[in-house]
């Protein structure tokens, strides 16, 4: 689908999808749809079982509630696009509509990561300064550390949509992916696109790379306290969590910037592979973190199973 027109005109573009992959689109739709299933399920609880137990009304697990209500606002601004193209070969998207969709995908993304960040601070202070944790790690704190994890992501993506606004497309409105992502609608554009560039990479490295050096800093200074413990079991449990939360840190960062990358430098990555990776990083985290963070978490884990308990005993007794 090619539409000769200028910006003045242009009003809707038209995602592929995956290239090379249409006639497997029904098939790909179907991890896809559980991903998001498990994103709305696995997180969905999680929040439940926070707001409903007050044992649990602690800094670690408010950010544990904001990171799943942010992973199912980045599922849900991808997945069920996906899923239209998918199942109902439904391409075309607004322009608005487009340029809304890359400024919640990018936005959210980044609050994840902060999130993490704020995470990976709160087992540092409750790993190496126990003592301390109540005192340093006060509600007032928290809530200022999620206001400034949003603000952040809110500002730092605005000037993207407000870029890509000026300039012009006048060739084509295709685009080889499966939603509106920041490179692949700038680099549709006929006209310079120098700032646009610049100011994604400026977001991009700037926010991966400092987050990744607060993040591997306070996982060191954890690592170095936990194999000063005397305690065999309690080294072993510390390190089992660790390595859990590394693992979905990796899961998040290491896709993300494959796709960083190949936007740039990497012309002979096929384009399904890059998309395919692209899709990952914003669905798998958000369907995985429940399980890391969830079930691997013993507080969480014991009032699951009691809130199921009592909904089989209410079962039982209407019977």
């Amino acid at each position: 689908m090619v539409v000769n027109a200028s910006i003045s005109s242009f009003s809707s573009f038209f995602l592929v999808g995956i290239p090379g992959l249409e006639v497997f689109h029904c098939w790909l739709s179907i991890p896809v749809c559980l991903l998001y299933v498990l994103t709305l399920m696995g997180n969905g609880l999680i929040v439940l079982v926070i707001r409903e137990e007050s044992s649990l009304h602690q800094p670690m697990f408010f950010f544990l509630c904001m990171l799943a209500f942010d992973d199912i606002a980045i599922a849900s601004t991808t997945a069920p696009r996906m899923l239209d193209i998918f199942w109902l070969d439904a391409h075309v998207i607004g322009f608005d509509v487009c340029l809304a969709q890359m400024y919640l995908i990018h936005t959210f993304s980044i609050i994840e990561s902060a999130i993490l960040v704020a995470m990976a601070f709160d087992r540092y202070v409750a790993i190496c300064h126990p003592l301390h944790y109540a005192t340093i790690l006060t509600t007032p704190l928290v809530i200022r550390l999620g206001l400034v994890s949003v603000a952040r992501g809110a500002i730092m993506v605005l000037p993207c949509p407000l870029l890509i606004k000026r300039l012009k497309y006048c060739t084509q409105n295709v685009i080889q992916h499966a939603y509106c992502e920041h490179m692949a609608v700038v680099k549709l554009a006929c006209t310079n696109t120098y700032i646009n560039r610049s100011y994604g990479i400026f977001v991009a490295l700037s926010v991966i790379i400092m987050d990744i050096v607060l993040i591997s800093v306070s996982y060191v200074k954890i690592l170095q306290a936990v194999f000063r413990l005397s305690s065999k079991d309690a080294r072993s449990k510390a390190l089992g969590t660790c390595a859990a939360h590394i693992c979905t840190i990796l899961i998040t960062y290491l896709p993300s910037l494959f796709s960083f990358l190949t936007h740039r430098i990497g012309k002979r990555v096929p384009p399904s592979l890059h998309i395919i990776f692209a899709t990952i990083y914003l669905l798998v985290p958000p369907a995985v973190n429940p399980l890391v963070y969830g079930v691997k978490t013993k507080q969480i884990r014991d009032q699951v199973i009691i809130l199921f308990l009592k909904k089989k005993e209410n079962v039982s007794k209407h019977k």
